[in-house]
C-alpha cells in the first residue's frame, strides 16, 4: 500500500534497527518521528527512547497506527503537519528520527533547524541524491546551496544507502540515511548570516559563471574578493564554506 502524501513504507527490520543504531538515541531522549505510517520504526524508537512523539499527517492511518502501538505507553501520536508542529513545546532537548516524504525533505530540514537551540540531532531517511548533495564538499557538481546551508549548522554524515526494493511500494530512486549532529550556533564565522546566504544563493543560481560575474550585483565585490584572497575567475563549486564566510565578512566591511 502506498501513501497519497508521497511516503513509501519501509518494513525491513534490519534496516530499521540500523537507523536506530546510527541515531544514537537513549532512554534519556525525547524523539520526534515524522510520518510514522503504520509504525514499524515507531515501535523500535519506543523501545530505545524515553518519549516518542509521532507526527502523522495522513488521518486515514491514525487508527491503524494507534492500534499497532497500543502496547507502548511512551508514544504520543499527533495528527498534524510536521511543517506546522510547535517543536518549542518539546522542552529544551529533542532528536528527530524519520523516513520523510521525498517531496518535503528540504522544507522539513530547514524548518527543524529553526529549532536548533533544542534540536540535538536528526537521523533522516531520504532520497539518495539529496543525501549526497547535503554531505557534498568542494569541488564538485553536487556541492551547492543545500550543502552549505545544512553544513552551516550541522555536521551531516551519509551513513548508508537503502535500495528502492526495500520499500512498499518501491520509489523510483534509491534512498540514504543521513545523520546530522546539530549546532545551536553557526559552525563558521559568517558575520551577517543574511548577507552570507544571499552571496551563496547568488553564486549558485549561476554556478557556471565565475564568482565575480555571479556576484556583480554586490557593491564592492571585486575589492571584497581581493581582501578574502579569492581568485575572481573561480567557480562557486570550488570554494569552501570558510572561503564564502571570509567573503561575506569582507563584503560587509
Amino acid at each position: 500500500m502506498g501513501r497519497p502524501l508521497g511516503q513509501h513504507f519501509l518494513f525491513d527490520k534490519n534496516i530499521l534497527k540500523k537507523i536506530i543504531r546510527y541515531s544514537g538515541i537513549t532512554k534519556k531522549d525525547t524523539v520526534v518521528e515524522i510520518g510514522p505510517g503504520l509504525g514499524p520504526l515507531t515501535a523500535l524508537l519506543a523501545e530505545s527512547a524515553g518519549r516518542v512523539v509521532a507526527l502523522e499527517k495522513d488521518r486515514k492511518l491514525i487508527d491503524r497506527l494507534s492500534e499497532n502501538l497500543k502496547g507502548y505507553d511512551n508514544v504520543e501520536i499527533v495528527s498534524t503537519d510536521a511543517l506546522k508542529y510547535p517543536y518549542e513545546t518539546l522542552g529544551d532537548s529533542f532528536r528527530v528520527v524519520a523516513n520523510i516524504p521525498y517531496y518535503i525533505t528540504t522544507p522539513i530540514i530547514f524548518n527543524l533547524l529553526e529549532y536548533r537551540a533544542s534540536l540535538k540531532s536528526m537521523t533522516l531517511l531520504m532520497q539518495k541524491e539529496v543525501g549526497r548533495r547535503i554531505v557534498a564538499v568542494p569541488p564538485g557538481r553536487e556541492y551547492g546551496v543545500l550543502s552549505i546551508s545544512t553544513q552551516l549548522y550541522t555536521r551531516p554524515e551519509l551513513k548508508f544507502t537503502v535500495s528502492r526494493k526495500a520499500f512498499s511500494p518501491p520509489p523510483a530512486v534509491d534512498s540514504a540515511v543521513v545523520h546530522f549532529d546539530v549546532s545551536p550556533v553557526p559552525l563558521y564565522d559568517v558575520g551577517d548570516a543574511q548577507l552570507f546566504r544571499s552571496i551563496v544563493k547568488a553564486c549558485f543560481s549561476q554556478r557556471r559563471k565565475t564568482i565575480l560575474n555571479g556576484l556583480k550585483a554586490f557593491e564592492g565585490i571585486r575589492e571584497a574578493l581581493d581582501a578574502a584572497g579569492i581568485d575572481p575567475v573561480v567557480r562557486p563549486e570550488t570554494l569552501s564554506i570558510d572561503k564564502f564566510a571570509d567573503l561575506a565578512r569582507c563584503l560587509r566591511k
